[in-house]
């Protein structure tokens, strides 16, 4: 059976009203829903999976709707109001497709983006990046914000040397400091940098980090594995042991 949008609506508001469960919920109890909900599409993106994909929109969708009719119980906006605000939204800011503006490219859509933006009132360049989101998301949002009004390194090969000056000063502070506070401090430039870096390479940080954490769960699963082949206890098990598997899965799994 085959269910409209509008039909899809009336069952998130039915369950509003009669499901106990459903009933109590508020904005914050399912806050951290929406966000494991995002990141569940996320991984249906990653995979390639496109009947997940179908599945995890569908669950994203369900809280954007919720969300809305939550807020038309007390008032505060509509659903209608929630499509409508950002339909506006995206013929105000794509003058290019609605009006008469000519861009050259992507880049210059951006740019304009950003312009549009600053004239609806918003104070700030960089202003609008969720403090939610990922840290390493999130400085290479602030830097893309910055560079567009050409708060920006030159050159990667500049942009390099920024990366080698924090990491000369990370080690320094690490080797003669027990100070964690400026330690840290020392560290979070260097990531800074290193996104900076990333992002002249065109490479999305986040993405290549959570790469290589899902290279190490299967590579250290090997581990696992092959000493309990061996009928051998991992807490047991030297590190030259573990590194010698280590080597050899590096082989097996990329």
């Amino acid at each position: 059976m085959s269910y409209s949008y509008n039909e899809f609506v009336d069952i998130v508001r039915r369950l509003r009203k009669e499901c106990p469960w459903d009933r109590e919920q508020t904005h914050e109890s399912i806050r951290q829903n929406l966000i494991e909900e995002a990141y569940e599409v996320v991984d249906a993106i990653d995979t390639g999976d496109m009947e997940e994909l179908k599945k995890e929109l569908g669950d994203l969708l369900l809280h954007v709707v919720f969300h809305a009719i939550i807020a038309e119980e007390s008032n505060e906006f509509t659903l209608d109001e929630v499509t409508s605000l950002i339909s506006e939204k995206l013929i105000r800011r794509h003058p290019h497709v609605f009006g008469d503006t000519v861009v050259n490219g992507q880049e210059d859509v951006k740019r304009n983006w950003e312009r549009i933006k600053l004239k609806e009132g918003r104070p700030s360049v960089i202003e609008g990046i969720p403090s939610a989101l990922p840290a390493l998301v999130r400085a290479m949002r602030l830097q893309e914000k910055a560079s567009k009004v050409g708060f920006d390194w030159a050159t990667k090969e500049d942009c390099w040397k920024k990366v080698e000056e924090e990491i000369k000063e990370f080690k320094s502070v690490a080797e003669r400091n027990k100070n964690t506070g400026e330690a840290m401090d020392e560290l979070g430039d260097l990531l800074f940098s290193i996104v900076n870096y990333a992002r002249f390479l065109n490479i999305n940080p986040e993405d290549a980090l959570r790469k290589t954490n899902e290279k190490f769960i299967r590579r250290f699963q090997i581990i696992e594995q092959k000493l309990k082949d061996q009928g051998k206890d991992i807490n047991d098990t030297s590190l030259e042991e573990m590194d010698r598997i280590w080597e050899e899965s590096k082989r097996e799994v990329l």
